[in-house]
């Protein structure tokens, strides 16, 4: 079987001058690897540390997985050791040596420590041969590659060596670290062994790729996320929300580079608890990767279709003699061409990461991260439609860039965060993150008349900055009321955001664009004027509480809520058209919410070992800047989820189901009040009612991790229909909500490692199908009807560990080269659609010194 300690992905058969350098980086690190080792190895050559071990019955490889991440120790052995075996568990304190003695009893294995204090099987029988200068040593010919397993410093949380398409605890619901199974709402964990195997690139592809959720596009660059029909409007990183809809800036930056992040949880519905403000929809928390208690270095390269090539860096381990001092970084470099005519990007990705263990209760971190990414000819729309919306049938590769534009961006961020443990069990964890991020694009957009048909090119330039900043301080642990144990969580956080845009548009470059024929040289570069357009501040602060009430054996009660205090300050500056030259006119608004009380409610109930029902509710609300009649501001925008299901965990939590019901309203949705009059400042300000409503209802079901030792998978099926049931528009009461997210998603990732004399050899892909999608209405009189039929997208993946060091992978993206648009245009006179990449392919190479 094939190494399970992996690489991370790597790139470019022909990288560019940094992608070089990034490779003669990792030479060099290499060369300070063996001292590495041996220090960590000195300082756990003793194996007296003791360590909690809570390992169940069962089959034997997950249980040495679960060992090795427990002690955060590199573990190595054959799938022919662990085959068929199984044990009867570790429950206890115990030194590590002692630990592997009784989970490997009965087995007729042993484990050896080795020089750099790793851990190798060995049958019992048989004398101990003389160990390795290296746990990742090559084996003998004729025998079965060695899978190694790395335990790390983070919490059992994390993904990373573990092999696996699932998790056994997340906090991202309720901050406090539960299974799958116990907590009660929809749940999914994109592992870094799935975003390995299906070569997910950006936080773009993993949604994508997760159950439930939708990738939509605003053109070819922006993107918007969707769950349950409703827009996710927040993004968290280590647990901390960055807002998506401030501005739009944010948006533009949500290509987040995938090779510095363990893995990406996601909680479906209202996310109020952790996030406070926003949309009922999801939260989805990047986690970033952590420095390893072991020495690791990885590299790789990357070359695909359309001349793609990336080359990526990971070295992590060790810094001080006592491995208190531990650090890691990540490099990786791009430099992309694109199905399109004229388009191509490069970037570049550097992530620094520090802990310091300060004793043995208390761990402070430091990271840093700069990403940058420039764009050439990306357009900020798409492409157009007819009059009536119906397509005109425009190759994949139509671009109508000129050849001047471009859409650059970088994101400098920082995190700092202080984690202390109780002797009683209680933590106390404080972080901090700090990001400011800049967008500098000029770029065209087009114009489309639907009474005389003519398409028109006009010329827009925005250069924004944001800047953002999260703290948050909270405290857990376990507290014993009525004879049993419990668990609560204390906390309060804080949220700024500070926009800064600059923007200028509408200069006409081409008055009568043929699409069917494009010169991208024919109109010169226009060094668009920029004017000041939006400034605009945000605060929240917030207090929290949730707990997890051991009401008996088998209930349990969840209950939470939040407190939030919410500040929006604006100016915004507009001007009459691009040519002229009048002061522009300055608006402001300024709202705040006080007080607002957010409610978390969940049960569990264990019907078994496997198996435990669950209900829950879970509210979030958004402030929003209207007025009513008598000149007060309208509640805010309240959402609200329901929802009941069932969840399985299987063979000791390597495979995880669930299948669940909700129901999710959004009240207090502003509308113009049909009576003007009524007005304070009539006529000249509308008021509004906070009486608008929309309903999303549906089902979910979901598998993910081990259906065998060999064969990983996560699947998901839902189905989401959202409706208005209250609006100003009669006509819109009983519609659907967001006619162009689908109703109906299904999506399947698997994974299968071959056995016997095809050892080292894994096959998998995906499979993508999403329903029907429409858009439709009347411009100056004229119906259109936007549409993208049902559609099926099927990506193959073929993986073979030649050595125990390299790996190599075969990603076929759309095998049969379905044309399809996954971006429709919302009317036909500022058309907008994105057609879905072609097929490609792209090998990948990964190589562990």
């Amino acid at each position: 079987m094939s190494n399970l300690q992996r690489g991370r992905h790597w790139g470019g058969a022909h990288p560019s001058p940094v992608a070089l350098a990034v490779l003669a980086l990792a030479l060099s690190f290499t060369a300070g690897a063996p001292s590495l080792a041996r220090a960590q190895g000195a300082a756990q050559a003793s194996g007296t540390a003791v360590t909690d071990f809570r390992i169940p019955a069962g089959p034997l490889a997950p249980a040495l997985r679960q060992l090795a991440s427990t002690a955060n120790i590199m573990l190595s052995f054959t799938a022919e050791q662990s085959e068929g075996k199984r044990t009867t568990g570790v429950n206890g304190r115990y030194p590590v040596a002692g630990a592997l003695g009784l989970l490997l009893a009965g087995t007729g294995l042993r484990a050896v420590q080795l020089d750099n204090g790793a851990f190798v099987l060995r049958a019992d029988s048989t004398p101990a041969a003389p160990p390795p200068a290296s746990a990742a040593e090559a084996p003998a010919a004729g025998t079965l590659p060695l899978i190694t397993v790395t335990g790390t410093a983070a919490a059992d949380s994390t993904t990373e060596g573990t092999h696996s398409y699932t998790t056994g605890s997340m906090s991202t619901a309720t901050r406090l670290n539960l299974s799958m199974r116990d907590t009660p709402q929809a749940v999914t964990v994109i592992t870094r062994e799935r975003i390995q195997d299906q070569g997910l690139a950006t936080v773009n592809d993993v949604v994508q790729t997760a159950p439930g959720l939708t990738f939509r596009r605003f053109g070819p660059e922006r993107a918007s996320f969707y769950s349950r029909g409703m827009y996710v409007d927040n993004i968290m990183y280590d647990g901390l929300p960055v807002s998506l809809d401030s501005s739009n800036l944010s948006q533009d930056l949500l290509a987040t580079d995938m090779a510095i992040y363990d893995r990406v949880e996601i909680v479906r519905g209202a996310t109020g608890l952790a996030q406070g403000a926003g949309n009922p929809s999801a939260a989805i928390n990047l986690v970033r990767k952590r420095p390893t208690k072991v020495p690791q270095i990885s590299a790789g390269v990357s070359a695909g279709s359309w001349d793609r090539y990336r080359a990526e860096l990971d070295a992590s381990g060790p810094l001080s003699e006592d491995g208190s001092l531990r650090g890691r970084t990540v490099i990786a470099t791009q430099d992309y061409g694109s199905y399109k005519r004229g388009e191509s990007s490069n970037g570049q990705t550097l992530y620094g990461i520090l802990e310091k263990d300060l004793d043995a209760s208390t761990t402070v971190t430091l990271s840093a991260l700069h990403q940058e990414n420039r764009l050439h000819g990306n357009g900020f729309t798409g492409l157009p439609v007819a009059s009536d919306g119906s397509d005109l049938r425009l190759p994949r590769s139509t671009s109508y860039a000129n050849d001047w534009e471009h859409w650059n961006k970088t994101t400098d961020s920082a995190f700092v965060g202080l984690d202390h443990r109780f002797d009683n069990g209680w933590r106390m964890h404080l972080s901090a993150y700090y990001a400011q991020a800049d967008v500098d694009m000029q770029g065209h957009y087009i114009s489309h008349s639907v009474t005389n048909g003519s398409y028109s090119q006009l010329g827009a330039r925005n250069a924004h900055r944001e800047k953002q900043s999260s703290v948050n301080l909270y405290a857990n642990g376990p507290f014993e009321l009525l004879g049993r144990k419990h668990e609560l969580v204390l906390g309060a956080s804080y949220r700024n955001i500070d926009f800064d845009g600059n923007s200028r548009q509408g200069l006409v470059l081409n008055s009568s664009l043929d699409p069917y024929n494009f010169d991208p040289g024919a109109v010169a570069d226009p060094n668009i004027p920029l004017r000041d357009w939006m400034d605009a501040k945000i605060t929240q602060q917030s207090v929290y509480a949730t707990t997890r009430l051991n009401l008996a054996d088998r209930l349990k009660l969840i209950l939470g809520g939040r407190v939030d205090w919410f500040d929006y300050n604006d100016t915004v500056n507009t001007y009459p058209n691009f040519a002229s030259n009048t002061p522009s006119v300055s608006a402001h608004n300024r709202y705040s919410v006080n007080n607002h009380l957010t409610k978390y409610a969940g049960l569990v109930y264990d019907l078994n070992d496997q198996h435990a029902i669950y209900a829950s509710y879970t509210d979030i609300f958004k402030p929003q800047n209207y007025r009513d009649a008598s000149n007060k501001l309208l509640d805010p925008v309240v959402g609200r989820n329901y929802e009941i299901g069932i969840k399985g965990e299987y063979f000791d939590g390597a495979l995880n189901a669930s299948a669940a019901v909700f129901r999710m309203d959004q009240k207090n949705r502003a509308y113009r009040s049909a009576d003007q009059t009524q007005c304070a400042d009539y006529p000249t300000v509308t008021c509004y009612s906070a009486a608008g409503e929309v309903r999303s209802q549906g089902m979910e079901f979901e598998v993910q991790g081990a259906i065998t030792p060999n064969w990983q998978v996560g699947a998901g099926y839902t189905v989401a229909i959202a409706r208005y049931r209250k609006d100003a528009t009669a006509s819109n009461v009983g519609a659907l909500f967001d006619t162009d997210t689908p109703r109906h998603l299904f999506k399947l990732s698997t994974m299968y490692r071959l056995s016997g004399d095809l050892q080292g050899w894994r096959i998998g892909g995906s499979v993508y199908r999403q329903g029907f999608i429409y858009n439709k209405g009347t411009t100056s009189g004229v119906p259109f009807n936007i549409t993208q039929s049902a559609y099926v997208v099927v990506d193959l993946v073929v993986g073979w560990q030649a050595t125990p060091k390299l790996d190599l992978r075969l990603n076929i993206n759309n095998v049969f080269d379905k044309k399809y648009y996954n971006a429709l245009s919302g009317s036909a006179s500022f058309p907008s659609n994105v057609y879905g990449e072609p097929r490609n392919v792209m090998l990948s190479a990964r190589y562990r010194f």
